[in-house]
């Protein structure tokens, strides 16, 4: 039974593992680029890639590179038709944002990345790295912290763990020490900030999303430029922030838990 779920697991994951580095590159690769990036041998690489072509998860291109296929577009449709979660949390984020006038973000735990799984844009334009889709770092996102401080303590050990810390701005957290010294304050304030940590010149206050009977835990924001999103705009937003996350978690609890 381990031996199988261990082969299982192996396949799946060297497939993803195909597809994430072709979606994440910002340029088109081709097959000795993918090799390069990954770790399988030529020959299982082949295979792989000419069976997520068959599969439409991936399309070769006149150039011999390789690009995200449409079936991937219709799954991803599908999910995101699907998502109770998402679902649930959509007037809140809207309701938030009426508020703020400013970007409110969903995102979901995984892993040491946060997924962003919706958004709400600003009325005001301001070009930002989050996307739907996207993927960013726990350790230096408003949503990412915000949804660290809702794990247990040994599994939060065991991702902060497995972080390797990079500067993207100089207010970035530097290490794991300083990660869980902001993640204690958070649990205690039931707020996280990012401060610049993530983007020069954007800033966001989150709180966490969590609900007892799922396997996941998530975070809401407010997101600006830093010259009108001041800390004490930031201070002011805490307490709506966390209104909207209880009241999608209160909604997750009635509308998810089991029927009896």
């Amino acid at each position: 039974m381990g031996k199988a779920r261990e082969n299982s697991t192996g396949t799946l994951g060297k497939a993803l593992e195909v597809v994430h580095i072709i979606a994440s590159s910002p340029v088109p690769l081709r097959f000795t680029d993918v090799l390069k990036l990954s770790d399988q041998p030529r020959g299982t690489l082949h295979r792989q890639i000419s069976n997520l072509i068959e599969e439409g998860l991936l399309d070769l291109n006149r150039d011999h590179s390789y690009g995200l296929g449409l079936r991937l577009l219709e799954l991803a449709s599908r999910a995101w038709a699907s998502n109770d979660f998402r679902a649930i949390a959509e007037p809140h984020l809207q309701r938030l944002h009426e508020q703020t006038g400013e970007t409110v973000h969903l995102g979901v735990l995984r892993g040491i990345e946060v997924i962003y799984l919706d958004k709400v844009e600003s009325r005001q334009s301001v070009r930002m790295y989050s996307q739907i889709g996207n993927t960013a770092p726990v350790y230096c996102t408003g949503v990412g912290k915000a949804a660290l401080s809702a794990l247990p303590d040994d599994e939060l050990q065991a991702r902060i763990a497995q972080i390797a810390f990079r500067r993207f701005t100089a207010s970035t957290l530097p290490d794991a020490k300083a990660l869980r010294q902001e993640i204690e304050q958070i649990r205690v304030e039931g707020n996280a900030y990012d401060r610049e940590e993530h983007e020069a010149d954007i800033c966001c206050v989150a709180a966490p999303i969590h609900a007892n009977n799922r396997h996941f835990v998530a975070g809401i924001s407010v997101t600006g430029p830093a010259y009108r999103i001041t800390p004490e705009v930031l201070q002011s937003w805490a307490g709506i922030t966390r209104a909207a996350a209880a009241a999608i978690m209160a909604n997750m609890a009635t509308r998810l838990s089991p029927r009896a």
